[in-house]
């Protein structure tokens, strides 16, 4: 299996260990793709697979990925048009919504219908931002995830002060308890997004990216 996997770099991302993570997955699988981190539109047109990371404020990142010249026409034509499986880890699942509500309310990609709202635990002992592991429960079967099932406890770690707040359940894969349900991954037909950082989940994260760079929709 080869191709070229790439991570996008948009000013707003832990791109190394996205890099790192990713490089380590098709190492230990046995696999032969290319991985390389860009903000060049025209190398993203060329990828097999795409993994939009994102760390901060929604409206900036989104501010940064349309400042790439030409980057959100190629995601566009390459995730909705050609079927090219797609990977958003944090900020940059959630740009996958169509609107994110932090300081105010700002469209996002569109890809999936929801919102993007204020973790809102209803015990009020639990902060935000979220930050630790947690537990994650699999709602559906999917192929990048299919290994949770077989795990007793799968955890990962999350950083987050919102979540994707989905507008059809079936597009919520898995979720965590963090005083309540909170989406963990998200997707549909070629897309998903994980909430958690794979590349801070340790075994659990890296048979994700694996099970991704592995997936063909």
């Amino acid at each position: 299996m080869s191709g070229l996997v790439a991570i996008i770099d948009y000013g707003s991302g832990n791109l190394r260990s996205a890099e790192k993570a990713v490089a380590r997955a098709v190492r230990d699988g046995g696999l032969n793709n290319e991985v390389a981190v860009t903000s060049d539109a025209d190398v993203v047109r060329k990828a097999e697979h795409i993994v939009l990371p994102g760390v901060g404020a929604f409206a900036d990142c989104m501010n940064g990925l349309r400042a790439l010249p030409g980057m959100i026409d190629v995601l566009s034509d390459a995730v909705q048009r050609r079927g090219v499986p797609f990977l958003g880890i944090c900020v940059g699942m959630q740009l996958m919504a169509t609107r994110g509500l932090e300081h105010g309310s700002h469209e996002g990609l569109g890809w999936i219908e929801g919102d993007v709202v204020r973790l809102a635990p209803c015990d009020a002992a639990l902060k935000i931002p979220h930050m630790g592991w947690n537990n994650l429960r699999a709602l559906a079967a999917h192929p990048v995830i299919a290994h949770l099932s077989a795990l007793a406890e799968p955890h990962a770690y999350f950083v987050h002060s919102f979540h994707l707040r989905a507008a059809n359940a079936r597009d919520v894969l898995a979720d965590t308890d963090y005083g309540g349900a909170v989406t963990a991954v998200a997707g549909r037909d070629n897309m998903i997004g994980t909430q958690f950082h794979p590349e801070k989940s340790q075994d659990v994260g890296l048979q994700l990216l694996q099970n991704f760079v592995r997936w063909r929709p």
